[in-house]
């Protein structure tokens, strides 16, 4: 008997393991594959971080053993979400800064800086998101109170968009700004000689780069802090427009720890040592990282009335904005782009500066192509220049919500016959058939649900207006989810694997409470993230 017992145990050991071909099954849930038919399905599998199968549950149970099987209780499943154009990394570092997005007036930002400056006593106070579009007093506002309550301390508030800061005197002191100086493609605001304290668009550089760099620490948070706040808006992937190549190696080693979980597409800023060490070292490429693109800018915002224009704003005569450099550098730069084999991602705002880009970019592409070279924005667009989208298969990528945050005013500064053919969704994804978007945060929300909901029912939360912001320009729902999943890993060059749940693909889902393509419009911003997931692991859950 002694010799008969170990022999049992072994036995009743063995006949409870068991063998499991699967790490993940989903089941009971509708799923949104996004694949060449748009199919739904009711389960999936996962094994080692990728889709492996996708059908019907009862199928898939008898195929696969999984150590890990999830009910979703009928809730609808789609492929991670995709923001094609963030500031991730900015938008990171402004949650360890002054918020301004919601100030309702002047005074409401003097307050926050107020109130900041209490608790953080040292160093320079940046603030990230005012915009006076938004006050009762629309003008820009002037440096004379940051003046009188930090006469010694430097102070630089960014405006929402990015192209316009104001700073106070002790600002303007540290980087020596006079009245009277100019700058290229930028402009330092005076009235009546004196500096109010504005500064847009390469203006803001001279402020900018007598700020000290955040150091490891805040470098480390602002990525964390962002991609815990992506994560809970269901976001799997964001493309972060214009970092340093100093940035990447951060980026990776973070992600190689495992702490940085979020996948990132970089586009490098346009300047001599990005180029130099991307061409040297060639694109930079692992599963949760790619960087083969730069971003250069070629105007401004229009809020800032820095967008640059064929004729005058409708608002301000004899002002048409202007470009950010010459139309040499930017040939320049495509040329060298397109000879190195890299993508060119081009910031284009007014209709002048989209058609100066447009020109470039044909003279280098010279027809069909599959370089996937983009225009950031293509916000607004003389009619005559949306066909080269499709002649030289130029990806316009865009950010539906830019519409609904503009309508309010967008026609003071363009004017009614301008305003027709900007924010023209749907006329550029005819152009090539496909089209991604983005949100442009932290200029805009974060959140996916706002994308989707601009892009299909053009209005704001309180439904305004009535039939939509140029509704013939909205998206159909099936646009718009693919706008935010295939379409933008396309714009990426990463299709093949992700931005849809097929086998072969990483396992980047997302779990919501209620189904965008089915519920009633007006009930698309309130949708909720339940459960996302990146390689098969859960990085959020909504408690």
């Amino acid at each position: 008997m002694k010799k008969i017992f170990p022999l049992l145990l072994i036995l009743a050991a063995s006949c409870k393991q068991k063998d499991y071909n699967a790490d993940l099954l989903i089941k009971n849930a509708l799923v949104y594959t996004v694949n060449n038919h748009f199919s739904t399905a009711d389960a999936f599998v996962v094994s080692s971080g990728k889709i492996v199968a996708v059908g019907r549950g009862d199928t898939l149970e008898q195929k696969y053993s999984a150590r890990q099987v999830i009910d979703a209780g009928g809730k609808p499943i789609y492929p991670g979400f995709i923001d094609a154009h963030t500031h991730f990394f900015h938008y990171g570092l402004g949650l360890q800064e002054v918020k301004l997005n919601k100030t309702k007036s002047w005074r409401d930002v003097i307050d926050s800086v107020n109130a900041y400056a209490r608790k953080n006593s040292e160093g320079w106070i940046i603030g990230n998101g005012w915009d006076q579009n938004k006050w009762k007093v629309k003008q820009f506002p002037n440096k004379a109170k940051l003046d009188s309550m930090f006469p010694v301390r430097p102070v630089m508030l960014n405006r929402i968009d990015g192209h316009a800061i104001i700073v106070n005197q002790a600002a303007l002191n540290i980087a020596g700004i006079k009245p009277g100086q100019t700058i290229a493609g930028g402009r330092i605001e005076t009235i009546k000689g004196k500096l109010t304290g504005i500064l847009i668009d390469n203006a803001q550089g001279l402020i900018r780069r007598k700020i000290p760099l955040p150091t490891d620490q805040m470098t480390e948070s602002a990525l964390l802090d962002a991609q815990g706040n992506c994560f809970a808006v269901g976001l799997t992937t964001v493309d972060d427009c214009g970092l340093p190549y100093t940035m990447v190696g951060t980026i990776a080693e973070l992600q190689h720890k495992g702490a940085l979980k979020m996948r990132m597409y970089v586009m490098l800023s346009d300047n001599a040592d990005n180029y130099a060490y991307l061409f040297k070292r060639g694109v930079y490429k692992t599963p949760r990282l790619n960087v083969r693109a730069f971003k250069v800018y070629a105007d401004g915002a229009l809020g800032s009335r820095g967008a640059c224009l064929l004729k005058p704003y409708s608002d301000q005569k004899n002002w048409s904005g202007f470009l950010l450099s010459s139309q040499q550098h930017f040939e320049d730069v495509a040329k060298k782009l397109a000879d190195k084999g890299f993508q060119m991602c081009t910031h284009a705002i007014g209709d002048s500066a989209n058609r100066v880009i447009l020109k470039v970019y044909a003279s280098v592409l010279k027809g069909k192509n599959d370089r996937r070279w983009r225009i950031e924005h293509a916000q607004v667009l003389s009619p005559d220049d949306i066909k080269y989208f499709g002649e030289y298969n130029i990806i316009p990528s865009v950010q539906p919500t830019h519409a609904t945050s503009d309508m309010y005013w967008a026609g003071t500064r363009l004017g009614s016959k301008r305003l027709k053919s900007a924010y023209a969704y749907k006329q550029l994804l005819e152009q090539n058939g496909w089209i991604p978007l983005g949100t442009d945060f932290p200029v805009e929300n974060i959140n996916p649900m706002y994308t989707f909901y601009a892009a299909v029912e053009r209005k704001d939360f309180k439904g305004y207006p009535e039939d939509g912001f140029q509704s013939e320009n909205a998206l159909t729902r099936e646009e718009a989810l693919m706008g935010m999943t295939i379409w933008a890993a396309k714009a990426n060059f990463e299709e093949k694997e992700k931005g849809s749940i097929e086998p072969g693909k990483y396992a980047d889902f997302v779990i919501l409470d209620k189904d965008i393509m089915k519920i009633d419009g007006s009930e698309l911003p309130k949708v909720k993230v339940l459960k996302t997931f990146i390689n098969g692991e859960k990085v959020y859950e909504r408690k």
